[in-house]
């Protein structure tokens, strides 16, 4: 596997190539390019930890060497040499990703191994209606490591004895990339730490033999007894990027010539099944993933998984910065935090790169991707920082609120005081998205206002008052022009109640120039013998007593 050219990356002029590992320095490569989201996440990250574990790079000053003159090719293959027996895919010994001592097993399709394939219950019910059966029948040997890296790494739910990834069952993952794209050398090499510094991180370091990182190079009982668990200290630091949840052996014996149903090339050896069991190892513990967001708990600091409502500007302060909101303290991934501390003034600008299956236990409802804007604050004071943290969180916590407002106009405008009650997460989508542009514009200003000669000073009342009555005039457009005309008013007026929905949509004026969301941006209030909105979300919008039903 770090001979062959088995990797799709595109190159700048957009043609789509297979590369060896070594090959990822050439400066004309810019992504991988694999025909499904979730390989190219899985590929970023194989890559990322191939380059953290070889890597002799201890310093920051040696990884800076790299940033702008890459190794060659030759360089690499040196630094990758010594862990080649962790990357041969098939023979009767040790193979990639696959379990050590697994000689008899269940038989499964090799479609399993895709989180997202139609699984055997969905099968029996047939209700296989977007991910259909039978698509994906046979892989060639690339797609199928690639699948098993895929596995691996995001592991959900699948059953007792089927054990979820090192973070649990599709988790969020974090990755520092230029913006724009400059090369995939790199964006790889933005996330790798030196490796003094990574190996302080967890784990232990005096574990050095191959196994304790690379797990599918022994039996796992060298690692975890039967039955048992693992735990950081029981392997390696670099274990991390190679964890391996699943017990599978991919069956070469019947393999056959063809095309993948994948990437559609041909191949000799398309695999179409393999033997699986449960009991894989079993991570609990400390484990802290250099990628992944953590949000604090009582039992401890757990890693951030995808959520049906997607990736929005809501979670730029927390996965970026961190933050504690709503009694919900969140650390940005750790890698995140030392670009930020220790890169930012020789790197450019950057994006965050958020990727992940948002799992509901073995089931994936989607994949969701994105890309935040990163900006510089490193070499502003303290003080300025922290300011820029506390008006940030004001403009998400001032959203929320005028979501609130609007779906609560909505429900009032639909259904009044009924019970009835339906999934209103399309209007949360709607604002969120119909204010996004404004809010990275307000995010630009801050930063421009940060990096001046003032600062951001909370005793600057003018540009406070100023900036906090431009964003609340965003929210309340868009939250009336939601309600107005792209939600309520689309409805045909012959099936609703014209009556309640004047009623809702002047309650949800007054929520807007109300109490609460004005002190969430601390804007002056006005004298009000009444005020609808001050009591926030827990309060509920009150109705002119003189209006009939």
């Amino acid at each position: 596997m770090l001979e062959e050219k088995w990797l799709p990356v595109r190159r700048k002029t957009g043609y789509i190539d297979w590369i060896a590992p070594c090959q990822i320095v050439e400066d004309d490569i810019l992504a991988f390019a694999a025909n499904r989201s979730d390989f190219n996440g899985a590929l970023a990250q194989m890559m990322v930890g191939l380059l953290q574990t070889t890597s002799p790079v201890n310093t920051e000053g040696d990884w800076e060497d790299f940033v702008d003159s890459p190794p060659n090719t030759d360089l690499l293959k040196k630094w990758f040499a010594p862990v080649s027996d962790a990357f041969i895919l098939d023979g009767d010994g040790a193979r990639f990703m696959q379990d050590f001592s697994l000689a008899a097993g269940t038989e499964c399709a090799i479609d399993a191994l895709l989180i997202d394939a139609a699984g055997g219950s969905t099968i029996d019910k047939n209700t296989d209606h977007f991910v259909k059966r039978h698509i994906f029948n046979a892989m060639c040997p690339h797609c199928a490591a690639t699948a098993l890296m895929t596995l691996q790494t995001n592991a959900p739910a699948g059953g007792a004895g089927n054990r979820t990834s090192l973070r649990g069952g599709g988790p969020l993952t974090t990755l520092v990339v230029a913006r724009p794209s400059r090369s995939l050398w790199h964006d790889l090499w933005l996330n790798v730490k030196p490796q003094s510094l990574f190996l302080e991180q967890g784990g232990d370091a005096q574990k050095t033999a191959a196994h304790f990182t690379f797990p599918w190079l022994a039996d796992i009982t060298k690692i975890q007894i039967a039955g048992g668990e693992t735990q950081p200290l029981q392997t390696h630091p670099h274990h991390v990027f190679w964890a391996m949840p699943r017990r599978i052996r991919l069956d070469f014996a019947s393999a056959q010539t063809g095309q993948c149903d994948i990437c559609k090339r041909e191949s000799t050896k398309l695999i179409h099944r393999y033997l699986t069991r449960p009991q894989g190892l079993n991570y609990k513990g400390p484990w802290h993933h250099p990628f992944s967001p953590y949000y604090e708990t009582k039992e401890g600091w757990l890693p951030v998984h995808p959520q049906p409502d997607g990736f929005s500007y809501k979670h730029w302060l927390s996965w970026v910065v961190g933050t504690s909101h709503n009694k919900k303290n969140v650390q940005a991934a750790s890698i995140v935090n030392y670009v930020e501390r220790q890169r930012r003034n020789k790197t450019g600008a950057l994006r965050l790169w958020v990727f992940g299956y948002d799992m509901d236990n073995m089931k994936p409802r989607c994949w969701y991707e994105t890309r935040f804007p990163l900006y510089r604050l490193s070499d502003c004071d303290r003080a300025t920082q922290k300011n820029f943290h506390d008006f940030v969180k004001r403009l998400i916590e001032s959203a929320e609120q005028a979501i609130f407002y609007l779906r609560q106009a909505v429900k009032q405008a639909w259904f009044g005081d009924s019970d009835l009650r339906g999934d209103l997460s399309f209007v949360d989508k709607a604002f969120w998205d119909g204010t996004e542009p404004d809010f990275y514009r307000n995010l630009e200003k801050l930063i421009r206002q940060a990096h001046s000669e003032n600062g951001i000073n909370e005793d600057d009342s003018h540009f406070l008052i100023s900036f906090g009555e431009e964003w609340l005039s965003v929210l309340a457009k868009k939250s009336l022009h939601l309600f107005n005309v792209d939600i309520v008013g689309a409805g045909a007026i012959a099936q609703q109640n014209p009556r309640r929905i004047a009623e809702a949509y002047k309650g949800l004026e007054r929520n807007l120039s109300g109490k609460a969301i004005k002190t969430i941006l601390q804007i002056p209030i006005a004298n009000q013998s009444e005020d609808p909105g001050k009591q926030g979300k827990s309060g509920s919008v009150k109705k002119n007593p003189k209006t009939k039903k």
